[in-house]
């Protein structure tokens, strides 16, 4: 099979788990016969630095032809001041929008052999194993009207949360097929006592649960999901919600499997004549400016999230649990810092491809 991937650094610690990824992808292209065919392009700080925007043509272009996209995390300090169209984060932004990606997978499991990482006791995490659906392209972060307006000591700013019935009946779709495949039960999170837009929402994922008679849903207020998640995690398979809830709810998620530096995600967008989605796939981590260059950070978010490539975007499953267990393998004998143990990056990503051998 040829696997034509597009590469994207980004930013700060971006560019060293990314390249320690890179290697890992090449391993399992070779074990099992494939031809691999990477590209690499700019996005973010990278590209504002190299052609004066985050977002640039050329990768823009390089991305619609990619069957999948991995990227790093983007993000540098010294662009926190930048008006909006100058700041690395719109390259997120603008990449998502071109690919169409409306769906943001974000798994959380919690590693047998780490669960002396998380902060809450043992047996409240163990058994952890979630896929928080995000949806991507709509709400708060999207809609209009939006600004800040007013004079100086009189201002006045205005974020618009608009969804449609198409938004939310594709991405509690998504949620319903995950479902059907995991242990069939969705949970669907809401704010819907207070806000129009969540009243729309549950009714629109109730009419979608009539296709799925297989899988069991229930419906969450997210801040009783938010407490849910750290006192009782082992009950949910699939949440669904909107984009700013999804947002916060899964770097929660974060608590359970350790640290930030486990967690992947997938965006995906329309499914491919193959099977496969459009997507792009990225760790829930940001660039970690702090770390970059030290060679400490946690390669296994990145690592997850090609994992997430393989399944989703290049449609091989096989190739993907097995990446997934090699992770998890060397995890255990070999943590970072930030799981408490003493292990640089390419410490991890060396024993996940002897696992890979094994």
């Amino acid at each position: 099979m040829d696997l034509n991937i597009l590469i994207l650094p980004g930013d700060g610690i971006g560019t060293e788990v990314t390249r320690e990824a890179v290697g890992v992808l090449e391993r399992v292209a070779e074990k099992y016969g494939h031809r691999l065919r990477l590209t690499e392009g700019l996005l973010g700080g990278v590209a504002i630095h190299q052609t004066g925007g985050p977002f640039p043509k050329e990768t823009e272009r390089l991305a619609l032809e990619a069957d999948a996209t991995l990227m790093g995390a983007v993000g540098l300090p010294e662009f926190d001041n930048a008006p909006p169209e100058k700041r690395p984060e719109k390259g997120l932004l603008g990449i998502r929008q071109v690919l169409g990606v409306y769906a943001n997978l974000r798994p959380v499991r919690a590693y047998k052999a780490l669960l002396d990482s998380s902060p809450l006791k043992n047996h409240l995490v163990e058994g952890t194993d979630m896929i928080i659906v995000r949806e991507l392209t709509g709400g708060l972060y999207y809609g209009t009207p939006r600004g800040v307006t007013g004079e100086e000591g009189d201002e006045r700013g205005v974020n618009t949360m608009v969804y449609t019935r198409a938004e939310i009946d594709r991405i509690a779709r998504t949620a319903f097929e995950l479902a059907r495949n995991r242990r069939k039960k969705v949970t669907s999170v809401d704010k819907s006592n207070v806000l129009e837009t969540s009243q729309l929402w549950r009714k629109v994922v109730l009419d979608v649960a009539k296709d799925y008679p297989d899988v069991e849903l229930d419906h969450l207020l997210v801040d009783n999901c938010a407490m849910q998640l750290v006192l009782n995690p082992r009950r949910f398979d699939v949440v669904v919600t909107e984009n700013m809830f999804g947002d916060i709810l899964s770097d929660e998620g974060a608590v359970l499997a350790g640290s930030i530096g486990m967690l992947p995600s997938a965006s995906l967008g329309a499914r491919r004549p193959s099977g496969a989605f459009v997507g792009l796939y990225e760790p829930v981590h940001g660039s970690a400016p702090d770390i970059a260059g030290r060679g400490i950070a946690n390669p296994a978010a990145m690592l997850r999230s090609t994992a997430l490539l393989l399944e989703h975007g290049l449609g091989r499953p096989e190739e993907a649990r097995a990446l997934e267990v090699a992770v998890e393998r060397a995890l255990a004998s070999t943590p970072t810092p930030d799981l408490g143990g003493t292990a640089t990056t390419a410490d991890v990503s060396a024993a996940v491809l002897r696992a890979l051998s094994g």
